[in-house]
């Protein structure tokens, strides 16, 4: 298959890699994101990540339980860097993928810190970059984060990797007859105020229109047809 993009953004919640349980680490479903990021790495494409945390903790909620919301989402930025160091040795042990963990908070025993310009020449040279830490500020949330770093390296696309195959008007769980859209436009996701990303993500997509694709990871190839431009999900543009 021949790639429509060169250098692509996969955004992957942190809840796909708790797989069924929904929490912790998996060891099936990180190595299904793996497979995935290294066939589309043998694509030619060059491939930044960025996960969520929401598997081992979430800030927003633990606010909720008292706790001061920038404690809270400090905590869950940590969560992110573990998921990142997973992800990294799964690639590098099993799949032979050069890999990058940088975060955005530092923590230099673990990561290299986040720096734009060796971001893309780690690019450039083949690594998959995976950014932790979100953007190493609270109250953003890792889509935020997948949008700020894309537009920073020249993503050519955001790949947001989800459990659902679209979006729709619903939820899809709990609605039989949820409606799927085909695409959508930037300010159709935030008038509707549809699940996706959030505004300040959507908003920093559309200021640059950068398209977004919304599918579901799950069947093998899913990630590397997406790159060779099979309809699938759904496109925000």
């Amino acid at each position: 298959m021949k790639p429509e993009f060169k250098r692509i953004m996969l955004k992957v919640s942190g809840e796909m890699l708790g797989g069924k349980q929904g929490f912790g680490i998996d060891g099936d479903a990180i190595e299904v994101i793996a497979n995935e990021i290294s066939l589309v790495r043998q694509m030619g494409v060059e491939v930044a990540v960025v996960i969520g945390g929401g598997n081992i903790f979430r800030g927003s909620i633990a606010s909720k339980w008292g706790m001061d919301r920038a404690s809270a989402d400090y905590m869950g930025m940590l969560a992110t860097v573990i998921n990142g160091l997973a992800l990294q040795a799964i690639l590098e042990n099993k799949f032979q993928q050069q890999t990058r963990v940088m975060t955005a908070i530092t923590m230099t025993e673990l990561a290299e810190p986040y720096i734009r310009r060796r971001a893309i020449k780690h690019l450039e040279s083949g690594r998959v970059v995976i950014f932790a830490g979100g953007t190493g500020n609270p109250l953003f949330t890792t889509d935020t984060a997948a949008s700020l770093r894309a537009r920073e390296i020249g993503a050519e696309i955001i790949m947001k990797a989800t459990k659902v195959d679209g979006i729709y008007d619903s939820d899809p769980a709990k609605n039989p007859n949820a409606k799927k859209f085909e695409s959508l436009t930037y300010l159709d996701v935030i008038q509707k105020k549809l699940d996706v990303m959030d505004a300040t993500a959507v908003t920093m997509c559309m200021e640059a229109g950068l398209p977004i694709l919304v599918f579901k990871m799950g069947d093998p190839g899913c990630v590397q047809r997406a790159v060779a431009g099979v309809k699938m999900g759904t496109v925000v543009r």
